[in-house]
């Protein structure tokens, strides 16, 4: 597989910029790999596809508004600092990426919240990204969700609002630390959610916090060259128990969103089970790649070239995954970050 194998034309208008309201009225292609078949559903369609004994498994990361307004000290310039991950809790030490970068340098300062909070430079790491060093007092998550905007991909164009704090999040989120929500998941409501509880179905969850890596371009024709961002990610025991039971029932274990299919694939035993695990993961799925866990696959419709994309035509097969592509553009579907959703079978 070539990274060009993975290009195809979307016209802008289909990329949404606003979420389906209510959620679950999405539209939700349906996409059958045994006979490679496509129908056309609603999202709340999708408890029909769910049986007594099936498993549900959710990524319960928490998106924090990670985009702070700054000024300079001395010039007073407007400087964005987009958190990435906090690397000491106890010296307060951060990645970040500022924009305008040209005006960012080792020893500046940038202050936030009329100066009660502020920040210094103290390394370089990319030609945008810098470490900093925060200066506060309090719990800096408490100030960033005060004084933070939600981190919307650059391709919605728009800023964001405050009805974005609730719409990009998950009914699911609980564990702050996603600068990415996983998209999958904001399709379901809890009456939804409600409703396939109901019917015999266990939900599990795991934690991968989505970091900017999500939205990288890939910059290697060859695959094998490229090499993922690790996020960090956690399969409670609790999960582990649940999905092996169900695998060991012959129950079908439904993965909510690219991010959950990553945690999971990545803490596999040799006899395709699931373990317990926390860590690192880098693990770069396209095809071919044998899943040992995922059954069904729960997900949105990606840009071209990414490493989502990749890993569902992994999953489905590359020539699949494109024909559906081309009809979901031909009849009008949303794309991307707040766009429909895709059931792979």
């Amino acid at each position: 597989m070539k990274l060009s194998d993975f290009r195809y034309p979307l016209p802008r208008n289909l990329i949404a910029k606003f979420p389906a309201n209510p959620r679950e009225s999405a539209r939700m292609m349906v996409l059958n790999r045994s006979d490679e078949s496509i129908e056309g559903k609603r999202f709340s369609d999708i408890v029909s596809y769910f049986k007594r004994g099936d498993c549900l498994v959710v990524n319960e990361t928490k998106v924090f508004p990670a985009r702070l307004m700054g000024r300079k000290e001395k010039t007073n310039a407007k400087i964005e600092v987009f958190l990435l991950r906090e690397l000491n809790k106890d010296e307060k030490i951060w990645d970040v990426i500022v924009d305008p970068a040209r005006k960012v340098r080792i020893g500046n300062k940038i202050f936030f919240d009329e100066g009660r909070i502020w920040c210094e430079v103290i390394d370089n790491t990319t030609s945008r990204g810098r470490t900093v060093r925060f200066n506060y007092e309090g719990d800096l998550f408490k100030i960033i969700d005060r004084i933070g905007r939600m981190p919307l991909p650059y391709y919605i164009r728009r800023e964001p609002t405050e009805k974005d704090k609730t719409a990009y999040q998950t009914i699911f989120a609980r564990v702050v630390g996603a600068v990415a929500a996983p998209t999958a998941g904001l399709h379901f409501s809890n009456r939804l959610l409600g409703t396939i509880k109901k019917k015999g179905v266990k939900v599990a969850p795991i934690v991968l916090h989505i970091g900017l890596g999500s939205f990288r371009p890939v910059e290697v024709e060859d695959l094998t060259k490229h090499k993922m961002d690790s996020e960090y990610y956690e399969i409670p025991e609790t999960t582990v128990q649940v999905v092996n039971r169900v695998i060991d029932n012959k129950g079908k274990i439904f993965v909510c969103g690219t991010s959950a299919c990553r945690a999971l694939e990545s803490s596999v035993t040799t006899d395709g089970h699931l373990k317990a695990n926390r860590g690192w993961t880098d693990k770069f799925m396209f095809p071919p790649y044998d899943f040992k866990v995922t059954d069904r696959l729960i997900t949105n419709f990606h840009m071209p070239e990414s490493t989502l994309l990749m890993l569902v035509s992994a999953f489905a097969g590359r020539d699949v995954i494109m024909r559906a592509y081309k009809k979901a553009i031909k009849e009008g579907y949303r794309f991307y970050s707040y766009g429909d959703a895709m059931l792979i079978l």
